[in-house]
């Protein structure tokens, strides 16, 4: 029986086929794929979503011989925790759309090990850039003139943990504020394991808005993330402490006091109020909903990425955007940020 004829292979779409269709010069799409040239950030947008939306993909091996670059960006970072991973996810969409492959080095040790690595990373001469994402002595850093040039976004500190931006805790303020312009007058921190920055820095965040507004604080109790931590914090309040805002330094503490409040029937959100911080996807299905912090991991990744690559374009580096955003919900009761005057 005979077989019948197959159909040619469909060709790959090519930069010629994305200048076609972006209505610009195969020159433009050359500068917008490679980083050379002054395109205007609109003109970029475009040509890669035209370059998306046909299946473009540069050939890097071809790109390398002709133009000696490799088209490999690397970044650093250490275990690979749930938040971490948001982060390269971020990092990773914006090298991808800009042509690039970008590859995760997981270095553990001391910050002299890390700074071994990427130094011996740097010398290697497989990468256009680098970002680094846990602390290395300057050393290894450049100052962007370099090749490659090395930039520190450092999210974690020595142990892994949330640092910097990651770790701003000012939205707590906001979070008392609210509660107190609603009518509480009563607070109380549960606080994470205080090794952690971000705990310390939400730590302190609460004991000086509670200073300054003059509020009854019944002190930082907890000092781990779980949630019986939160549970035992609130049974050991005493039998009078309602009504009380309890200021959770995570989602998992927070419905560790919402537990505890059912056990001594106390009623939230009215003898007890709830706040979290992390969105956890939980905390919109607990009973109340719970009121929160959500923290835009990838976001953080992804202005990490576009700082690289504004230094790689010789460009003005883009403006970061805000990380953290509080969402509220049933378990803060009548408190709204507009009651704090915070919009």
């Amino acid at each position: 029986m005979p077989v019948p004829p197959t159909s040619p292979p469909t060709s790959p779409p090519t930069s010629r086929d994305v200048a076609r269709l972006a209505g610009v010069s195969q020159t433009t799409v050359s500068y917008v794929l490679t980083g050379k040239g002054a395109i205007s950030p609109a003109t970029r947008e475009h040509v890669l979503k035209v370059a998306e939306s046909i299946g473009y993909r540069p050939n890097l091996a071809a790109r390398s011989m002709r133009t000696r670059r490799s088209g490999r960006l690397a970044v650093i970072t250490g275990v690979a925790y749930e938040n971490q991973i948001r982060l390269l996810t971020g990092a990773s969409r914006v090298a991808h759309d800009a042509g690039y492959i970008m590859e995760t080095h997981s270095v553990d040790g001391t910050v002299e090990d890390r700074t071994d690595r990427v130094l011996e990373l740097a010398a290697g001469g497989q990468y256009e850039g680098m970002l680094t994402f846990v602390p290395v002595l300057p050393a290894a850093l450049s100052d962007g003139r370099s090749t490659p040039p090395v930039l520190a976004a450092t999210a974690f500190d020595e142990k892994m943990h949330s640092a910097g931006e990651l770790a701003d805790a000012s939205l707590l303020e906001v979070f008392v504020r609210a509660l107190a312009a609603a009518g509480h007058r009563r607070f109380v921190h549960v606080a994470g394991n205080l090794e952690f920055t971000s705990a310390r820095a939400r730590r302190d965040v609460y004991l000086a808005c509670v200073e300054q507004l003059g509020v009854e604080s019944l002190g930082v109790l907890g000092g781990d993330w779980t949630a019986e931590s939160g549970r035992q914090a609130l049974l050991g309040l005493p039998d009078d402490a309602p009504p009380v805002a309890v200021i959770a330094a995570n989602d998992v503490l927070a419905v560790g006091a919402l537990r505890a409040a059912a056990e001594r029937g106390w009623s939230a959100p009215g003898d007890v109020v709830v706040t979290g911080w992390d969105n956890a996807q939980f905390g919109a299905y607990t009973m109340p909903s719970l009121t929160t912090v959500d923290v835009d991991f990838q976001a953080a990744g992804r202005h990490a990425m576009q700082l690289l690559l504004a230094t790689l374009r010789g460009e003005e580096p883009p403006r970061g955007s805000d990380l953290q955003r509080i969402v509220w919900r049933e378990s803060t009761g009548a408190a709204h940020p507009a009651a704090s005057g915070t919009a």
